[in-house]
């Protein structure tokens, strides 16, 4: 199971999926059900929309779902020298 600790956790975790490898990964969450997946199928099978466009949404779509789920904040970024500065006031 993935563990996500912020929004681009899941950006990363959802970047090297392809078409079949995504719905695979995602079938644990239940974003999606079987109708909506029949739908891209055929919207990809006709050729109205480019694949690559079709996953690229879906992928912003489980984004969204999984950030709102788990209430998921953008990550913060610390330099790697913040240990060091300190406040003379």
């Amino acid at each position: 199971m993935v563990v996500f600790e912020d929004i681009q956790d899941v950006e990363e975790w959802l970047a090297d999926h392809d078409y079949a490898g995504f719905w695979k990964a995602i079938a644990l969450w239940n974003v999606f059900t079987g109708d909506e997946r029949a739908h891209y199928d055929d919207v990809i099978a006709e050729g109205v929309v480019c694949p690559d466009l079709v996953l690229s949404c879906l992928k912003e779509m489980v984004r969204l779902d999984l950030s709102q789920r788990f209430d998921l904040k953008d990550r913060t970024f610390t330099p790697p020298d913040a240990q060091y500065l300190t406040s003379l006031h």
